[in-house]
C-alpha cells in the first residue's frame, strides 16, 4: 500500500467512526469495521513513520456531545479494548501474560453491544454518571442514569467508588419502541445499540425512563477510603458488588488457556439465546495489579483483549417468499427455507428480505440457493445468492389479506396497502385514530380496541362513533366495564367530535402525515373539505410538503373507500374545521426555529407551542434552513453550530419581544 492509499484508508475509517460513535448510524457491520482497522494496523506496523496523532489507531472514536448535559473530565480515562480475531491471537496474548506472571488468572465476559458509562459514588450515593465521549472527556448524564432501574442510586458503602458499565437495550424493548414508531408513522431505529446511545443522551429523562434502558457493570474504575479490596481481584470485586445489589456482567474465572477458549466458545454459542446483543467476548487479567505490565496504548486499556466473533453463515435453499401486511400497511417479505439451519445457537427457518427492490437487486426468488447470516448476531438475513432460480420473483399487485390494490410509494422501496379497513392493520389504525396524538379519546385503550374489533363492533375507525348505539350490549358483555365505565368512555368519544380538524387529519393515518404535518396543513386550509379538493401543486406550495407527501394525500382522498369513511365521520357530527387559537398571529410565519437549553418562563413543550401559535415551526436540529436559534441556559452544540453557520441567535426575552 502506498501513502495515498494509506491516507484514503484513514479517511474511510474516520468516516465510519463518526457514523458509529457520534451519529449512532453505522453504515457497515462491526465485523467489516474491525477488518478495516486490522488492515490499517498492519500498514502502520510496516510504515510507522506514516502514523500521526490523528490516525484512527491513535484515538478513540467518539467526540463529546452536549445534548444530554455538560461535559465532564474523567477521573479514570475510559479507553477501548484491543480487538483480536482468532483463537491463536488469544493464546499468544495469554502466553505473553503467563511469561511474566505464571499465576495469572483470567475473567472471560460477554462484550455487550451498547454504550459505556461510568458512575461515581461517594459514601454510597450516586453523584455523577458520565458517557465515554473521546475517552478523556464525556457527557454528564446523571439525570438520565437515575431513571435507569439497573443503576444503583445508593449502595451500602462508605468512601469513594467509581464503576464502569455498558448501557444497552433488550430486544423486547427495542421491538416495542419500533412498533410504537410504526404506529405513529415515525422513523424506526436501526438497532438496539444506536437507540440506547441516543436515549442515554436525551435532554428529557422522561423519554429515557420510558424506553427501558438497562446496564451491566463490568469494571471497578477506582476505589478508595476503605474500598481498595474491590481492586485486588477483578472477579471477587464483581461478586462483592453483586452482593450490594449491583447488576454485574456475566463472567467466569478461568485459570488455563483451555478454559478461556472453552468459555469464548460457550458465549459464542449462546448469542442467539440472549435477550440483548453482544459483539464479542472480553478476556481480562483477574489480578488487577498485573494489568499495567500489559498496557495497550493511549487508546487501549491495560490487561484486556476482546475476541470478535466472525459472522456465522450457512447456505440455504429458499422454498417460498412469504408476504405479510405490517402494522402500517407496508408489505413485508420473508424467505422461508426448505430446511432449517443452525445459526448462533438457534434453529433458523426464515430470513428478512427488507423490500421488493432488495429482492430483485439480489436476484432472490423461490427455488434459489443463498447465504444466510445473522445480522448483528440476531436478525437472519440473506447476504448473497449462490445459485439463482429458474424464474425471477414477481412483486404482488394486491394485498394478500384484503385484495386491495397495492401502491409503491415514490422515491422509496416500499409497497403499501392503503385500505384502512384491511383486517391486517385494522386494530392498529383504530388504536392510532383514538390515540393521544390523534383524537385523544380518554380511557379508550388498545385492549378495548382489540376486543371490539374481534367482537365485530368495529370494522373501521368511523365505527367508534356508532358504539353508543350498542350501549346496553356493551354493558352486558362487560367489554368496557359496567355502566359507569362504559358511559365514561362513550362520553369521551362524543366529546372528541369537537376536536380541531388537525387531530382528525392525524387520525386518518395518511402516509407521511403525522401530527406536525397535519397541524401545518390545517394552518393553510380552513377545513378538511378544502384539503380534500387540493391538488399536488397547491400542496407542494406549503412548507415541508414535498412531492411524495403531496401524492400520498391526493391518493388517500381519491380512494372511494376512504371517502366513504370520511362521510360517515361527517354524518356522525365530527368537526371538520380548523380551530384558530385565540391570540394567534403570523409574526413567526415562515420561520424555522430551533430551541436549545432551558428557559426562565417556559418549558420546552410550552415554548414550542408558543412558537407554533404565532406561525413558526420548531425543528430539532440546526441546518442552513434554520432561521433562528433560541438559546437558553446551558445551550449546547446547537448554539455552537448556529454561530458557525451565521444563524440568528435570540435569547428568551428577545423572542418574546418579537411577539409583542
Amino acid at each position: 500500500m502506498n501513502k495515498d492509499e494509506y491516507i484514503k484508508l484513514c479517511e474511510t475509517i474516520d468516516y465510519h467512526m463518526n457514523r458509529y460513535y457520534n451519529e449512532d448510524a453505522p453504515e457497515i457491520s462491526d465485523y467489516e469495521y474491525d477488518r478495516l482497522m486490522t488492515e490499517l494496523k498492519a500498514v502502520e506496523k510496516e510504515h510507522p513513520e506514516w502514523i500521526t496523532p490523528d490516525s484512527p489507531t491513535q484515538k478513540i472514536g467518539g467526540t463529546t456531545k452536549r445534548e444530554a448535559g455538560v461535559t465532564v473530565t474523567h477521573n479514570v480515562p475510559m479507553l477501548s479494548i484491543q480487538d483480536v480475531f482468532s483463537k491463536e491471537e488469544v493464546t499468544e496474548w495469554i502466553d505473553s501474560v503467563r511469561a511474566v506472571y505464571p499465576d495469572a488468572a483470567f475473567s472471560v465476559e460477554q462484550k455487550i453491544d451498547g454504550l459505556s458509562m461510568s458512575m461515581r459514588y461517594t459514601d454510597g450515593k450516586l453523584t455523577l454518571a458520565e458517557t465515554r465521549g473521546d475517552g478523556l472527556v464525556g457527557e454528564d448524564v446523571t439525570l438520565n442514569a437515575l431513571v435507569i432501574p439497573d443503576v444503583p442510586k445508593t449502595m451500602d458503602l462508605s468512601g469513594y467508588v467509581e464503576l464502569r458499565g455498558e448501557v444497552y437495550m433488550s430486544h423486547e424493548d427495542f421491538e416495542r419502541f419500533n412498533e410504537n414508531q410504526e404506529m405513529l408513522g415515525k422513523k424506526t431505529a436501526a438497532n438496539p445499540r444506536n437507540l440506547a446511545a441516543g436515549t442515554l443522551r436525551q435532554l428529557d429523562n422522561r423519554i429515557t425512563a420510558e424506553r427501558g434502558l438497562k446496564i451491566f457493570v463490568f469494571n471497578v474504575q477506582d476505589a478508595r477510603d476503605g474500598n481498595e479490596d474491590l481492586m485486588v481481584s477483578h472477579t471477587k470485586g464483581l461478586e462483592k458488588l453483586a452482593g450490594l445489589g449491583v447488576k454485574i456482567i456475566p463472567h467466569k474465572l478461568c485459570r488455563t488457556t483451555e478454559e478461556v477458549l472453552d468459555e469464548i466458545d460457550r458465549i459464542g454459542e449462546s448469542r442467539g439465546e440472549l435477550e440483548y446483543d453482544i459483539d464479542g467476548a472480553v478476556v481480562k487479567i483477574d489480578q488487577i495489579e498485573y494489568r499495567e505490565s500489559f498496557s495497550g496504548s493511549s487508546k487501549y486499556s491495560a490487561g484486556h483483549i476482546a475476541y470478535k466473533y466472525p459472522p456465522e453463515e450457512k447456505e440455504v435453499e429458499i422454498e417460498e417468499i412469504e408476504v405479510a401486511v405490517g402494522r402500517t400497511g407496508k408489505m413485508t417479505f420473508r424467505a422461508r427455507f426448505k430446511e432449517p439451519v443452525r445459526l448462533c445457537g438457534t434453529s433458523v427457518l426464515r430470513a428478512t428480505l427488507h423490500n421488493i427492490d432488495f429482492i430483485q437487486s439480489m436476484n432472490i426468488a423461490e427455488g434459489c440457493k443463498a447465504i444466510c447470516r445473522k445480522q448483528g448476531e440476531i436478525i437472519p438475513a440473506i447476504v448473497r445468492v449462490t445459485e439463482p432460480a429458474q424464474k425471477p420473483y414477481i412483486a404482488p399487485s394486491v394485498c394478500p389479506v384484503c385484495g386491495h390494490a397495492l401502491t409503491k410509494e415514490e422515491e422509496t422501496c416500499d409497497i403499501y396497502c392503503m385500505n384502512p379497513s384491511c383486517p391486517a392493520q385494522l386494530k392498529r389504525t383504530v388504536a392510532y385514530f383514538a390515540g393521544k396524538d390523534a383524537m385523544d379519546i380518554k380511557n379508550f385503550g388498545e385492549t378495548y380496541v382489540e376486543t371490539l374489533v374481534d367482537r365485530g363492533f368495529i370494522h373501521d375507525y368511523s365505527d367508534i362513533y356508532t358504539l353508543k348505539q350498542h350501549r346496553d350490549e356493551l354493558v352486558e358483555s362487560g367489554i368496557m366495564g359496567k355502566d359507569k365505565n362504559t358511559d365514561k368512555i362513550l362520553e369521551a368519544i362524543e366529546e372528541s367530535k369537537k376536536n380541531d380538524a388537525y387531530k382528525l387529519l392525524t387520525g386518518l393515518a395518511i402516509r407521511n402525515v403525522g401530527k406536525t404535518t397535519a397541524k401545518g396543513l390545517m394552518k393553510h386550509f380552513n377545513n378538511l373539505d378544502e384539503l380534500m379538493q387540493a391538488g399536488t401543486d397547491e400542496l407542494q406550495s406549503i412548507d415541508d410538503i414535498g412531492g411524495v407527501t403531496a401524492g400520498c394525500i391526493v391518493e388517500f382522498f381519491a380512494d372511494p373507500g376512504n371517502r366513504a369513511i370520511i362521510e360517515k365521520l361527517r354524518d356522525e357530527g365530527l368537526n371538520f374545521a380548523a380551530i384558530r387559537e385565540k391570540g394567534a398571529t403570523d409574526k413567526l410565519k415562515g420561520l424555522t426555529i430551533v430551541l436549545t437549553g432551558t428557559y426562565k418562563n417556559y418549558g420546552r413543550k410550552e415554548m414550542t407551542e408558543l412558537i407554533e401559535k404565532h406561525g413558526g415551526k420548531c425543528t430539532g436540529s440546526v441546518s442552513k434552513k434554520t432561521d433562528i436559534v433560541v438559546a437558553g441556559e446551558a445551550a449546547g452544540s446547537k448554539l455552537t453550530k448556529a454561530q458557525e453557520l451565521g444563524i440568528k441567535v435570540l435569547n428568551e426575552d428577545e423572542l418574546l419581544d418579537m411577539l409583542q
